[in-house]
């Protein structure tokens, strides 16, 4: 997973202030474990299952970018060697390889979109709870 543009934010239960979470906090996150917040070093942690599981499908994402990145250069190469036998005309091969790089910036465009989330941090419960 690459943090560095998944832009993924937490906002903070006891100060409210909205953060961009650091590696670390992501990995805190990923495997459940309370952190301190930057701003006003109050414990969170992330409770809700819905958030939970959105933000554990950011895994997810990241094989769906590569796979569709390896069908576009697929299909790419299949239309130009369609186009080289002859079995499509230069316009046919000009077509279908402009659909298929516009899915793939629509896939892409969705794929940002839903990288981009703002988490709603709860004040982590004591250990002793």
């Amino acid at each position: 997973m690459s943090v560095a543009t998944l832009g993924v934010q937490g906002r903070c239960a006891h100060c409210q202030t909205t953060l961009l979470l650091k590696p670390w906090q992501l990995n805190a996150i990923a495997i459940n474990e309370p952190f301190t917040c930057a701003h006003c070093q109050k414990t969170l942690e992330l409770r809700c299952p819905k958030q939970i599981r959105r933000f554990k499908s950011l895994d997810s994402l990241g094989w769906l970018r590569f796979s569709a990145s390896l069908t576009v250069c697929t299909a790419l190469l299949v239309a130009l060697v369609m186009e080289w036998v002859g079995l499509l005309s230069v316009t046919e091969q000009l077509n279908a390889s402009l659909i298929v790089i516009f899915v793939y910036f629509a896939l892409a465009r969705f794929v940002r979109h839903r990288q981009h989330m703002t988490l709603i941090l709860d004040a982590a419960k004591a250990h002793g709870d």
